[in-house]
């Protein structure tokens, strides 16, 4: 289920749009005339280099009855409903504003440069024991994702958490003012978007940027551990809240012990009264994440007994931190969603604390969107890599083998290797693996790594 309205009532939704032909009832928002679009309002977005109006006839063979359609668009078709607008991406992003206003819920906006998908994971599982809850899915965190994400909502739907990314600045602000939060999370700050955003406090502005849509009550809980934000926050004029999460004992939640595992950790917090809580999910930055979702669950009136029972519940995104064994019983840490200094960093620490393994071995591809200072991020990782005393580094891509050039000298030469071609590192890697070793994988989304990762569940 999704939104469910009249084409009549779509237009009183969307200020300035027009009904040609008959007043249907739609279910669900599509974007993609590829999809299954029986019942669905059809939106054609016009991009740079397409303009997804020539895809009508695609639509209605896929059984589509209504379409959003430009004025500017001479080829209006005449043989289904047509909702005129003047600008098809406005017209959906004013429609997922207008629901979100009819609807009745709470909405929690997540952003950061590392775990916005583990974060709003956790939150939505730990949200679940008391709520129904709806969920960003993918990476539909932009312009077109988040307003897709909410008209995929069901009606009944208790709490939405909508996670929000960016490349520049304004684009969360954007996001925040579409969706009004009340209550956001900043994960972190880290280095992505550098290129665009000039240093960390440009990163850091960005994504400060998610407090725009709060409302005078809501909640903003910030990386207590990021100095940036504590004093960008400092003098906050706004009436809504600030609390703060981290390892320091200075923040307003976090953790009083730790014990890690390899299925995740156990962990209690300076306000639980003693609970412990289980996290079936590895790495520390994860009780972290943890920790920015129990501040959010506690403002939403969630009892520490509820917040266990719904960590428990967790079922996390694919490839962050997926611990998998090959029928051999080669380890395999699958952390090939994305990657940045800070989360490539949190992996290696995590897999070097890892005991009873044989060699450890690092497949590390590019990390992207670094700026003018991709280089010396990279080489840091190689640094790295021969401090926490990785037995193998791989690497996959132009700007990781300057990782393997700073860690050449200091490691065994033959350990090292650089790839042009993923095929040939696979089979390479194949060859050298043994039952009782493990390999971590990751780099930013653009390298797809889980093509090492399959080669690696698939040997024989």
């Amino acid at each position: 289920m999704s939104i469910v309205r009249t084409l009549s009532q779509i237009v009183n939704m969307i200020p300035g749009s027009e009904l040609v032909g008959e007043d249907l009832v739609i279910q669900g928002v599509s974007t993609d005339s590829r999809d299954e679009l029986n019942g669905k309002l059809f939106v054609p977005i016009v991009g740079e280099r397409f303009d997804a109006h020539q895809f009508f006839p695609q639509a209605i063979e896929n059984g589509v009855k209504a379409v959003f359609c430009s004025r500017n668009f001479s080829n209006v078709p005449s043989n289904v409903s047509v909702i005129l607008v003047d600008d098809t991406l406005e017209a959906l992003q004013t429609l997922a504003k207008s629901y979100l206003k009819e609807w009745n819920g709470k909405v929690v906006g997540i952003t950061g440069s590392n775990g916005k998908t583990s974060t709003k994971d956790i939150l939505t599982s730990i949200l679940s024991a008391k709520y129904k809850v709806h969920k960003t899915q993918g990476n539909f965190n932009n312009h077109i994702g988040l307003p897709l994400t909410v008209l995929s909502m069901e009606e009944d739907t208790e709490v939405a958490v909508l996670e929000m990314g960016m490349s520049n600045f304004g684009e969360i602000e954007f996001l925040s003012k579409l969706a009004e939060p009340d209550a956001a999370i900043i994960t972190n700050i880290g280095e992505s978007h550098m290129q665009e955003l000039g240093s960390r406090a440009g990163i850091a502005k960005a994504k400060l940027e998610i407090a725009s849509g709060l409302s005078n009550e809501g909640l903003l809980v910030i990386n207590g551990d990021e100095p940036l934000l504590i004093e960008s926050t400092r003098n906050n004029p706004s009436t809504y809240a600030i609390e703060t999460f981290g390892f320091d004992d200075k923040n307003d939640f976090y953790p009083t012990f730790i014990e890690m595992n390899e299925t995740g950790s156990e962990f209690e917090i300076n306000k639980s009264h003693n609970i412990r809580f289980k996290l079936e999910v590895l790495g520390k930055h994860n009780i972290s994440n943890t920790l920015a979702a129990i501040a959010v669950a506690r403002k939403f009136s969630l009892t520490w007994e509820e917040i266990s029972v719904g960590m428990q519940q967790l079922e996390m995104t694919k490839m962050r931190m997926e611990l998998l064994k090959n029928q051999n019983g080669l380890t395999i840490i699958n952390d090939a969603y994305n990657a940045s200094v800070t989360s490539m960093k949190a992996a290696l620490l995590f897999a070097s604390e890892l005991n009873g393994y044989g060699n450890k071995i690092v497949v590390f591809g590019d990390m992207l969107e670094l700026g003018d200072q991709e280089i010396a991020f990279h080489e840091e990782i190689g640094e790295e890599v021969v401090k926490l005393q990785f037995d193998y580094l791989y690497t996959y891509g132009p700007l990781s083998k300057f990782a393997a050039v700073s860690a050449f000298e200091q490691m065994n030469s033959s350990h090292v290797k650089s790839f042009d071609d993923k095929t040939k590192l696979i089979e390479d890697l194949v060859q050298h693996v043994k039952p009782n070793d493990l390999v971590l994988v990751k780099a930013s989304r653009g390298m797809k790594l889980e093509e090492v990762v399959n080669g690696l569940l698939e040997m024989k």
